[in-house]
């Protein structure tokens, strides 16, 4: 297999991954609402909140969150992008290396020998 498609490889098995783990956390969110919401209903000892809605919304937060990274961040934000940026950054960098040498070029041939 060439590089480029071990690489385009790699990463669609990166993106399935990420994919089923965040599929498995909306299952495990669901399955876990229903839970907590039933024994918040059953078990109550005599303090009345409504912790189960709580916990429910700082895990629905968590999963936005995961949701969020999955297919915003890592969908613009991947090897590609950090190729790009890299090789913009040192494209940046080699022309401030070259305009120094050139003033150091002219400031050398100026001085009288």
């Amino acid at each position: 297999m060439e590089k480029e498609q071990h690489e385009l490889y790699e990463y669609a098995r990166k993106r399935l991954n990420q994919k089923k783990a965040l599929y498995f956390h909306f299952v495990l969110l669901i399955l876990g609402s229903i839970f907590m919401s039933i024994a918040n209903y059953f078990l109550v000892f005599g303090y009345t909140s409504n912790w189960s809605i709580w916990i429910i919304t700082f895990w629905l937060f968590l999963f936005l969150l995961h949701f969020i990274k999955v297919y915003i961040t890592d969908r613009f934000m991947n090897k590609n992008w950090e190729r790009e940026q890299v090789d913009r950054l040192v494209g940046q960098q080699q022309r401030k290396i070259d305009q120094l040498q050139t003033h150091i070029e002219e400031e050398s041939s100026k001085k009288p020998q």
